[in-house]
């Protein structure tokens, strides 16, 4: 029996949620429990509960030994607040687990990397299941944990990869949690940004990029409408900026706020581990 730690490093879930994505695991994948942390249902404003409450549920996730897995309840804003305390205190445990999540919670997921903790993964959350079609996206996080291999993004190859949302990656950059990525292909999602906010995330973006592999294109959904045309579409940003900084472009992958949302682990998908 493979047992998964959920908490919410930033936004809060609902118990109808969670009841939802518990009920599928028991109907489909029974050699999986969910334990959900109460934390989960926390609510401080924005958060899901305040930053000592998500930092202490977080930690208790990663170090609880009875765990095999940290999976992440939702994004949102605010696993940037609480993701350096939170790694500073995990012990011997997390490095043995799989930590999941996307979006937001990208934070934690790139200081467990850059720090070497457990293995650090980009697939759906708990809260996916509220989307249009997000059952999808929580069978294919739910089959991955079970070791189905057909859940990963089809274009991983032998080089290490990361993936990250766009505006997350960007905000990332200059911070002590952002990890070494020479030599990796670097996948970028985003949603409900406009075309120019696209484009001045990509510039600032570029300049922190060398070394890279190579970038690629995830998906861009739920984009504004603006007041005028931009002239561009998502990937011909991703291509001109690239170009720009001299950073190989490597076309598209599935990865993004959608139920088609693959799964990648960080570094090299031949060597992940789920639990």
């Amino acid at each position: 029996m493979t047992r998964i730690a959920i908490c919410a490093p930033a936004t809060p879930i609902t118990r109808d949620m969670a009841e939802k994505v518990t009920a599928l695991a028991a109907a489909e994948f029974p050699g999986l429990t969910l334990d959900f942390h109460d934390q989960c249902f926390a609510a401080a404003g924005h958060f899901a509960g305040p930053d000592d409450q998500r930092l202490a549920a977080l930690i208790e996730s990663a170090n609880d030994p009875r765990a095999d897995a940290v999976w992440f309840a939702r994004g949102g804003y605010g696993s940037n607040r609480i993701a350096l305390p939170a790694i500073a205190g995990m012990n011997e445990a997390a490095a043995r687990k799989s930590f999941v999540g996307f979006s937001d919670c990208g934070f934690v997921l790139a200081g467990l990397y850059k720090a070497g903790i457990g293995r650090p993964v980009h697939g759906p959350m708990v809260g996916n299941v509220a989307s249009a079609g997000g059952e999808e996206a929580i069978r294919r996080a739910l089959a991955w944990f079970a070791g189905d291999d057909r859940t990963l993004e089809p274009g991983l190859d032998e080089r290490p990869s990361v993936a990250f949302n766009l505006i997350t990656l960007t905000a990332l950059t200059g911070t002590p949690l952002m990890p070494d990525l020479t030599g990796h292909v670097v996948i970028v999602e985003e949603v409900a940004e406009h075309l120019y906010a696209i484009d001045r995330l990509f510039f600032h973006l570029v300049a922190h990029l060398h070394g890279v592999a190579g970038l690629r294109l995830g998906m861009v959904t739920a984009v504004p409408e603006n007041d005028r045309p931009f002239g561009s579409e998502a990937e011909d940003i991703a291509r001109y900026w690239c170009a720009s900084a001299d950073i190989p472009y490597l076309g598209r992958a599935e990865v993004g706020h959608h139920p088609a949302n693959r799964i990648v682990p960080f570094g090299l998908a031949a060597s992940a581990h789920r639990a």
